[in-house]
């Protein structure tokens, strides 16, 4: 739940910070309701975390109906005070147009303010954004910079985008082993493109030994989780495997994946 995390992680005075859990609690069932009504006088007296929870609310439409300019006025105010999740939330409608005018430039100053207090998700974007380079002017060392820090803090699109780095050397010299690193680190954690990349890499036999079974597996749980990478390979790699094979690898994708420590 991106929108409303780490609820009682900035300090507050312990009836506030009591609140604030009380109100995190509720919004884990999806009893909105009563979450609302617990961050509503928090937010008015100034909590800024309250502040965004109510804009998230507002945003995502839990609770109440969605209204964008509401989430917008709610979520600047939260930014405002320095709430990096409030700064992530609003950056977010800025880069889509939602209850804002689009301002791309105006998005990646949010999240450069949110990934600067050290939120992942808010590093995980900016990173992307600068090196797409297609919104804002790209930076590949800085790109590298945020990725390495949102993979720091085990966001694993973050981890699928370090590999990247290293399998098509921008701004480090190329090592498919280590983009492979990266991508079995992003797909133990359930990263689609990661899970892609890895299977491709299987498949092809780049950075690892080829493992034509594996390779198929990874590739099969990219393409449930949503990947269009895995597209451009599972057709390839199921057709190098025998009927006894192509079993095997449905069966390992099928397990349960046991997440890695951060």
């Amino acid at each position: 739940m991106r929108w409303l995390d780490h609820l009682a992680r900035k300090a507050a005075p312990a009836f506030a910070a009591d609140r604030l859990a009380a109100a995190l609690d509720a919004a884990k069932r999806g009893d909105y309701a009563t979450a609302l009504g617990i961050w509503e006088p928090l937010a008015r007296s100034g909590s800024a975390r309250a502040q965004n929870n109510i804009g998230a609310c507002f945003a995502e439409g839990l609770g109440v109906e969605r209204d964008c300019g509401l989430a917008s006025r709610w979520l600047a105010l939260a930014a405002e005070a320095g709430d990096p999740v409030g700064q992530r939330n609003l950056a977010s409608l800025y880069f889509r147009g939602e209850g804002v005018e689009q301002n791309y430039r105006r998005a990646a100053e949010l999240y450069r303010a949110a990934a600067e207090q050290g939120d992942g998700p808010a590093q995980d974007m900016l990173s992307w954004m600068l090196l797409e380079g297609e919104v804002i002017e790209p930076d590949i060392a800085e790109a590298r910079r945020w990725a390495l820090a949102a993979a720091g803090r085990g966001i694993a699109s973050a981890m699928t985008r370090v590999g990247m780095l290293y399998h098509d050397a921008l701004g480090v010299p190329r090592d498919p082993a280590e983009a492979v690193r990266w991508w079995r680190k992003a797909a133990l954690r359930g990263d689609a493109d990661g899970q892609a990349l890895l299977g491709a890499a299987c498949h092809l036999g780049a950075g690892v030994p080829a493992d034509a079974v594996e390779a198929y597996a990874w590739l099969l749980r990219a393409r449930a989780g949503g990947s269009a990478l895995a597209g451009r390979y599972i057709d390839a790699a199921r057709g190098a495997l025998t009927a006894d094979d192509i079993a095997e690898a449905e069966r390992r994708a099928a397990l349960s994946l046991e997440e890695p420590a951060p």
